[in-house]
């Protein structure tokens, strides 16, 4: 007790453990280096990965401008490995030795021990790692060199041969078959170096996009490396009781086990339910019921549950589609199965799954035929996805099987906002994985009216109508009080010109002489609670108020400029998923959740300075379309401004270009030779490398 009280408890400190980069995060080192001497500032040209073996490449370019670097040696160097003619296969096509080569090595087999750690606000959260990986400079450019160096021996020898020499004599040949090789043979052939290295070269290389450590997309992955869950779903192995402590230290025997009587895998009762951690208990429900509402789930799960514990659960192993939510297709198909009917395996299920997911986002019916069409998979499997979750209707397709939730979709506006941004990522996946056509990313007209068949009275209509007249009433009424004020202030004429007024007028169509469906009436063409991109700025009831629109002008500019003096150079894509994530980051209620339509965005990145760049892609790439539109900003105002002109107007007759090429021109155009850090800032603004090329920023295609 006295050893205790002499050393108190200081500190408390909670430990979190974050799962999103499970199996994917890696340590470097670098044991030749000291640890102050980093190669962040040090530019990548290109990284590779063979990730059965845990094999990384990286390529960095050497500073050839130091006054360390002896000039003559790397172009003797380079001269020994490519010889005199350069071609695409050159090592060095600069004729310097300008670049050096890391390989990695396997610091330890097992690493189950290791975790990343990253410490925030008394909160520890720790990542396990994949792989720790020793880099050190590869020689292998000296390989070739002597390969050089042993063909011009042999050419040599050959040329001073005598032609005149009589020819070989004829030599017998022995003519062996092999015996059929035993166990033993095969175990010893297995085991030997020249088989394992025939196998390791097997495996291909997969390139890799290298961003630096102060890179936007480097700032984001940083953020998987918290947990996400909070200590709820994720945690659930940090948290234990004594008890659980114990049995983990002293597990009971394997005899006592057997002896219990096993229960069907696909049984299990209510109270054995509510034994299990609450992420446990949402993840077995929504994979037996698969659809369920929100209020259901609550129901099932017992009274006195934590509604926001389970809205963080959820959200691990569902979707929201039409306000309900959907067990995820990653749930019910697991990695390295495969189907039943077809055995496609499961990564293609989760693909196809999720397009009838979506497809239900944008109304309640699905035409099996179409999802057929465009998933390319078997017809077992097509129904199985929509007997999940909708009915089939004669003569008419499948009708998701629950009615539109809009108790949910009103109380949690943010949760809604959230699956929204979720919904559009896994669009643009959609997209580039199947081209998916216009007609099949835009809603039928029909199939919105329906989204939610609610009955609305005569009364409740003429309601609607009257608030809708009471407010488009009293902004006529300020703006006319306002004129009034502004024609006194003047001392014009008493009498006030009524062509000065401009009153707002509603659009009218034919087809829809007063906004009296339910849907539309009371979720204004919401899909899933938000706002379609068409017509996203309009308001609930109408347009937005002027100083509103402004508001939402100044901060989509503030958004644009600030990310363009980043970047310098995006597409719309990028574009557009950099600013969901800064709509995640944003209070609920801001005035961007608005809705912000792709024009607009667009518009906006012209009007801050910027100039669309006309990339001539190949006419057989795979890009979308949002991917084809290059942006960039045109003058930020530094002393680089004329060289990254130069540098866009190359691209906009190259699809890729070497860097001797980039530096030839920005010599001739700027009338100066650069030297090495000026292009490499230029480059590094503007540009990526892949393959020896450079290409514009969202421009290289996989």
């Amino acid at each position: 007790m006295a050893n205790e009280e002499d050393d108190p408890i200081i500190q408390e400190i909670d430990v979190f453990l974050a799962r999103s980069l499970l199996e994917k995060l890696y340590l470097f080192q670098y044991p030749i280096r000291p640890a102050s001497m980093t190669y962040d500032d040090v530019t990548h040209l290109s990284a590779k990965i063979k990730p059965k073996q845990q094999k990384v490449e990286l390529e960095m370019a050497i500073d050839t401008l130091n006054p360390n670097y002896c000039r003559s040696k790397g172009e003797q160097i380079a001269l020994n490995v490519d010889g005199t003619c350069t071609d695409e296969t050159s090592t060095y096509s600069s004729k310097l030795m300008d670049k050096q080569t890391f390989c990695s090595s396997q610091a330890a087999s097992n690493v189950s021990r290791y975790a990343a750690a990253v410490y925030k606000k008394g909160e520890l959260h720790l990542t396990p790692l994949h792989g720790i990986l020793q880099l050190r400079p590869s020689f292998t450019y000296l390989d070739k060199a002597d390969a050089k160096h042993r063909e011009r021996e042999a050419a040599n020898e050959g040329g001073d041969s005598s032609q005149d020499e009589a020819e070989d004599d004829v030599k017998q040949i022995t003519v062996r078959f092999s015996r059929p090789e035993t166990e033993q043979a095969r175990q010893r052939r297995v085991q030997s170096y020249e088989f394992l290295q025939k196998r390791q070269a097997e495996e291909h290389w997969v390139h890799l996009h290298y961003y630096g450590l102060k890179d936007s997309r480097s700032e984001h992955e940083r953020q998987y490396l918290f947990s996400q869950g909070h200590g709820l779903a994720e945690n659930t192995e940090l948290i234990k009781s004594p008890s659980e402590y114990l049995m983990m230290l002293m597990p009971p025997s394997v005899e006592e086990e057997n002896d219990k009587p096993v229960a069907p895998s696909n049984v299990l009762s209510m109270a054995q339910l509510r034994t299990l951690p609450l992420a446990d208990q949402i993840k077995i429900l929504m994979k037996n019921v698969k659809v369920m509402p929100f209020a259901n789930l609550m129901s099932l799960l017992g009274s006195g549950t934590d509604s926001t514990a389970v809205l963080r659960c959820i959200q691990q192993v569902a979707m929201l589609v039409q306000g309900n939510w959907v067990v995820k297709s990653d749930v019910l198909y697991p990695k390295d199965t495969s189907s039943p009917h077809s055995g496609v395996p499961a990564e293609v299920l989760c693909r196809g799954r999720d397009f009838v997911m979506w497809k239900f986002t944008q109304g309640r019916w699905v035409v099996r035929k179409e999802v057929a069409a465009v998933t390319k998979l078997c017809p077992e499997d097509v129904k199985d996805f929509l007997e999940h979750m909708s009915v089939a209707r004669i003569n008419k397709g499948w009708e998701f099987m629950l009615p539109y939730d809009e108790d949910f979709v009103k109380k949690h506006p943010d949760i809604v906002q959230r699956q929204h941004m979720l919904w559009m990522g896994i669009q643009a996946k959609l997209e580039k994985v199947y081209n998916l056509l216009k007609e099949h990313l835009t809603p039928k007209k029909q199939e919105a009216q329906s989204a939610h068949p609610l009955l609305v009275s005569g009364e409740q209509r003429v309601n609607m109508a009257k608030a809708k007249v009471k407010q488009n009433y009293g902004q006529l009424e300020k703006e006319l009080q306002k004129q009034k004020a502004e024609i006194k202030s003047n001392d014009t004429s008493a009498k006030m010109d009524v062509s000065n007024i401009r009153i707002k007028e509603e659009p009218v169509s034919d087809e829809e002489p007063m906004d009296t469906s339910a849907y539309e009436g009371m979720n204004n063409g919401i899909v899933n609670g938000l706002h379609t991109e068409q017509d996203s700025t309009d308001s609930i009831n109408g347009h937005l108020p002027g100083g509103c629109i402004d508001r939402v002008a100044q901060e989509l500019k503030a958004f644009v400029s600030s990310t363009f003096k980043k970047q310098f150079v995006l597409t719309l894509s990028e574009l557009k998923r950099l600013f969901n994530l800064h709509l995640a980051s944003l209070p609920p209620g801001h005035t961007l959740f608005s809705g912000i339509s792709d024009k607009m965005l667009q518009d906006m990145v012209l009007d801050t300075g910027c100039k669309q760049i006309l990339v001539p892609f190949p006419p057989q790439t795979a890009a979308s379309p949002d991917e084809l539109k290059v942006y960039a900003l045109w003058e930020a105002g530094d002393t680089y401004d004329q060289h990254r002109q130069v540098l866009l107007e190359i691209f906009s007759k190259n699809y890729r270009v070497r860097r001797n090429v980039i530096q030839n021109q920005l010599s001739q155009e700027c009338g100066e030779d650069l030297n090495k850090q000026e292009v490499d800032r230029v480059l590094k603004d503007c540009c990526v490398s892949y393959g020896g090329m450079w290409y514009l920023k969202g421009t290289v295609q996989s």
